[in-house]
């Protein structure tokens, strides 16, 4: 595993210290977990700001070199001030030997080209951008590949549907929940919905007819 993040152990806790790693172009975080003491440390704040916006940040094990000691690591959350959006603190959890982690995982589609719903001009309308799985911290995958080849209008994507790699179990267990749904053209929605108001109209002006008679 290559060394993502380079650390220093941060004696100084409080806002004037995170304030003043700031100036130096570090935010403040902590190493916590796997029954050890936590280790408060300064990372770099370009580094760390730009693996948060790369993606995945949250389902990485990495290692951190804090000041010559590796750690292994996974990302657990991370404050950014609200309104400026600066990084302002980041959690990370010891990752120990033979761990399993609980983790969202990115949902990639592929084949789109090959849906005919889609290809009708069908909406492809995602549930789920992210699956919360159980799994080996050795073997956290990049994504869930979800397969489009061949689907409709009106279908929906279940888990059931993906190919989970080896030793990924989702956390929902009591449900085979949707991941994404093909809807149908806003042209033709508008078209049926227009239909659906001209026979609801006729019918009420029959009735008001009869009523008159």
């Amino acid at each position: 595993m290559s060394v993502e993040l380079k650390a220093s152990v941060r004696d100084r806790v409080g806002k004037g210290a995170a304030r003043e790693l700031r100036r130096q172009g570090l935010v403040p975080a902590v190493i916590y977990g796997d029954k050890k003491a936590p280790l408060s440390i300064a990372i770099s704040y370009k580094d760390t700001f730009r693996k948060i916006h790369d993606g995945g940040f949250l389902s990485h094990v990495i290692e951190i070199d804090v000041d010559g000691s590796k750690h292994r690591v996974i990302p657990k959350d991370y404050q950014l001030e609200p309104v400026r959006d600066f990084l302002v603190h980041v959690d990370f959890l010891r990752v120990g030997k033979n761990a399993t982690l609980t983790v969202d995982v990115p949902v990639h589609f592929e084949n789109e080209e090959k849906s005919p719903g889609l290809k009708k001009g069908g909406v492809l309308n995602i549930v789920r951008h992210t699956v919360e799985v159980t799994v080996p911290a050795d073997s956290i995958p990049e994504n869930l590949v979800v397969d489009l080849t061949g689907a409709e209008v009106g279908d929906s994507i279940h888990i059931s549907a993906v190919t989970l790699p080896k030793g990924v179990v989702p956390t929902i267990t009591d449900r085979d929940f949707t991941i994404a749904t093909i809807a149908a053209p806003s042209a033709l929605r508008s078209s049926e919905g227009a239909e659906g108001d001209e026979a609801d109209e006729g019918e009420d002006e029959a009735a008001a007819e009869k009523d008159e008679e």
